[in-house]
Parts: structure tokens; sequence; C-alpha cells
């Protein structure tokens, strides 16, 4: 006898699940591909200007939107901007914010630790890439009759949404950086977002320019960040 296609679970319909499945070599083989394949992401800073299709921003945003997220509330706005009288006022926002960070924000231990990632106030990037995208978090939501409602584990939620927007990205064949200007409450205001959005990230992408050159850094060992206990 066949499963049925759904069920009803507390008057609600939930579909049938099917994954398939992969042999223990198979599945060996794919974790280490995929590995290998994202540790070749790098976050990049000199971006050409080609321009890229809208479509493409689209479907990163759709996978972005297919993370989880607490109770199915999906708390996020993906902001897409490819204007460039935009994206020079962004940039001129985000660079006075920076300025400020450098000059008396930053400890000098933290500024010592950017020093080989080579970063200042200046974001040319903000300009020359052909997509920006904002990644806005809704701390609440507005019901019909304009009551609040608070969404739960905000940030968890669209950190995972990001983390899988840069995957997607890195997977079109693109480069991005994660780009977080602080205090970032220019960003909504600046794309006049209402009151229940926060700014959470802000990614610029496109190509690389060529040639482009990256800081050659090292990712922590296995050792250095997991602990199995079997």
């Amino acid at each position: 006898m066949e499963s049925p296609d759904h069920i009803i679970i507390n008057g609600y319909r939930h579909n049938s699940f099917e994954i398939e499945l992969f042999s223990e070599h198979d599945i060996i083989h794919k974790s280490k591909t995929f590995h290998n394949w994202l540790d070749k992401r790098r976050s990049v800073r000199d971006f050409s200007d080609k321009a890229i299709p809208k479509e493409v921003i689209e479907n990163l945003i759709k996978s972005a939107s297919t993370a989880p997220s607490g109770a199915h509330k999906q708390p996020w706005t993906f902001c897409a901007v490819s204007n460039p009288i935009l994206k020079s006022k962004i940039r001129k926002e985000a660079e006075i914010e920076e300025k400020e960070s450098y000059d008396n924000r930053m400890s000098e231990r933290w500024k010592k630790d950017l020093e080989p990632l080579a970063t200042d106030m200046h974001k040319p990037f903000l300009d020359v890439a052909p997509w920006l995208i904002i990644a806005f978090k809704k701390v609440y939501e507005f019901g019909d009759d304009g009551t609040k409602h608070n969404n739960y584990y905000v940030n968890e939620s669209i950190g995972i949404a990001c983390g899988m927007l840069i995957s997607a990205i890195h997977d079109a064949g693109l480069v991005t950086l994660t780009h977080t200007p602080s205090p970032m409450n220019f960003l909504a205001k600046t794309l006049n977002r209402p009151s229940n959005e926060r700014a959470f990230l802000l990614l610029p992408i496109g190509y690389p320019k060529f040639p482009t050159y990256v800081p050659d850094l090292k990712r922590k060992a296995l050792d250095e960040v997991a602990i199995f206990y079997e």
C-alpha cells in the first residue's frame, strides 16, 4: 500500500518529503567535493562594473529565501539596488559612518587586526559593483489591524539566509563582500523601509575586477573549530 502524499496534523496539511539516498561512499565524496568548492570562496573588494542580469539576482534572493526560520516567519526583506544614483548615495552615507568608526569607534587592537585586509573608510565597491543586496531583518510583523506581532529567532534566521545567499552567489560564479557599516540605520532611511525592518548586512555582487588580489589568509584547521563527542 502506497503512503499518502500528505497528512493533516493539527488541522494543517503536511506533504510527504522524499530525498534521494546515496551510498556512504557517495556522501563522503559529495561532502568533500562541496567543501573543496566552497573553500575557494573569497571575499572580494575589487569589482568589475560588468552588468549582471536582474534574473540572476532574483534567483539568488529566492535561494536565500529557502532558509529555515523561526516558526517559518521568514523575517527578512532583501533590497536589490542597481540604480547608480542610489548606490552613490549609499556609498556616501556608508563612508561617513566608516570614517567615524576608524577615527573614533574602533580600538587600536581592532584596527591592528584589520591590517592584513588593508581596509579603510573608502568603499568604492559600493559604486562599482553592478548590484547591492541589503538584507533587512523583520523584528516584528504588522497584523491586518495594525497590531505588532513579534517574529522568532530573527537574527538566527536571517543569518542562515545570508549564509545561503553567499553560497548561492559563489555557485553562480560571482563574488561578494560582507559589508557592515556601523551603525546601518541610514540604509533604512535611504531605501525608505518600514519601521519593523532593521539593516542586517550589505552585499555588493558582481564579477571580480581583473586582476584581483585577496589577502593570503588561512582558515582554521578542523581541530581548531570542532570537537567531536563519540
